[in-house]
């Protein structure tokens, strides 16, 4: 393929997760949903499971690995592959409680994995690949998920307040984070179903009957229950509902996950920008495997105080959800009708239109049309001057 153009429209790869809506992204995307799958995760990247076209040619992952250059000189010698995976996601369902890993144990599980001759799609598999990942989500709409263990202060008073979870006011004591999480994850299944039991049968009918309100673990604790009913057992990821921090953001604020945090999205949508890797260590709120041993490895037993991320204008057009992660970088770009905005790669950059209709034009090549969904690859050099036909939000997605 012919490299003189630097920028291309983009499609990519739909995950069909359990736990994924039904109408937004195929609204997004103009796809009929007559056969009523979940829409879960829409990936734009070059992961090698499932990397995005460049429309009439090529998958990005392939281009990218016969082209390296194309990532430009910097991120080609420190990363050597595209270092980002973005993603647009639809929380019906709670996602599992789930940790990742640093790059270093990444590498180290993946090989060890590799070495049993594990294959890469067994159930029983930890690591997909050899990298870390870390992620920023930037909220689509209201959005409520878990983040971090509770503060000392706080774990108490939760430990306290629920009566069925007291007996672990003595297992914490002032601050035995391991202590506690070990507690609840290597708890036989019989004592799990007997601990949590009275506590179901008490918050069940109360969130049945729409008396709770969703600021209180007690709604989100009732809805995994339900939404994870297996005949005989109780999941134990219950427990994680009341021992992480509840965080609920507004549409156009962040959260960042760094390796070792436990976290679980519960509701909304939003963009994803996380490390170009797919290695997730469950401990709980999945019918998929759950390995604990290997999940303690990861954990940092430590609270957090969330924290919400505002962007940080760059200009009057373009701001910057600043992370410590050298992988990604995410830029929000609003521009009203009639405005015109230049962009500028010096690495592999993508595009997603979010709201509004856009021409998207690249030195003298015609332009490109984009509406709702739609998205760009630019590759490092290129120049594009985008004109806002209605009211525009875009997200990019580059390597600071």
């Amino acid at each position: 393929m012919q490299h003189q153009n630097k920028v291309f429209a983009l499609e990519g790869k739909v995950q069909h997760y359990q736990w994924g809506g039904f109408t937004y992204l195929p609204q997004l995307l103009s796809r009929s949903n007559s056969r009523k799958e979940p829409f879960a995760e829409y990936w734009l990247g070059a992961h090698a499971q499932a990397p995005a076209q460049l429309i009439g040619s090529t998958d990005l992952h392939q281009l990218l690995q016969d082209n390296p250059s194309l990532l430009g000189e910097k991120v080609k010698k420190t990363f050597g592959r595209l270092p980002y995976l973005l993603k647009i996601l639809d929380v019906k369902d709670m996602l599992s409680i789930q940790v990742h890993p640093t790059r270093e144990s990444a590498i180290e599980g993946f090989a060890a994995e590799n070495a049993k001759g594990i294959a890469l799609t067994a159930p029983n598999r930890n690591y997909k690949d050899d990298n870390h990942k870390p992620e920023v989500m930037v909220a689509l709409s209201e959005f409520y998920l878990l983040h971090g263990f509770r503060a000392v202060e706080t774990m108490k008073a939760i430990l306290t307040k629920v009566p069925e979870l007291n007996f672990l006011l003595e297992v914490f004591g002032d601050g035995d984070y391991r202590a506690l999480y070990s507690r609840v994850m290597e708890m036989p299944a019989e004592e799990v179903k007997a601990t949590l039991q009275p506590l179901l049968d008490r918050i069940v009918p109360a969130y049945e009957s729409g008396s709770i309100e969703k600021s209180d673990p007690d709604f989100w604790a009732a809805r995994a229950a339900l939404t994870y009913k297996q005949e005989g057992t109780i999941d134990r990821g219950i427990f994680s509902v009341y021992l992480l921090n509840l965080v609920q953001v507004q549409e156009g604020q962040g959260v960042f996950q760094d390796a070792g945090i436990l976290h679980a999205y519960l509701e909304g949508q939003n963009v994803e920008l996380m490390a170009n890797s797919d290695n997730v260590l469950r401990g709980g709120l999945t019918p998929k495997y759950i390995d604990v041993p290997e999940l303690m490895k990861h954990v940092r037993f430590e609270p957090v105080v969330p924290h919400v991320l505002e962007a940080t204008p760059v200009n009057t057009v373009e701001a910057v959800y600043k992370t410590p992660a050298p992988d990604f970088e995410l830029h929000s770009i609003k521009l009203g009708e009639g405005e015109k905005y230049s962009v500028a790669a010096n690495t592999v950059d993508i595009l997603i239109v979010l709201e509004g209709d856009v021409v998207a034009t690249e030195n003298d090549q015609p332009g490109i049309e984009m509406s709702w969904g739609d998205s760009l690859l630019l590759l490092d050099g290129a120049e594009l001057t985008l004109e806002a036909r209605s009211p525009v939000l875009i997200y990019r997605s580059t390597t600071p």
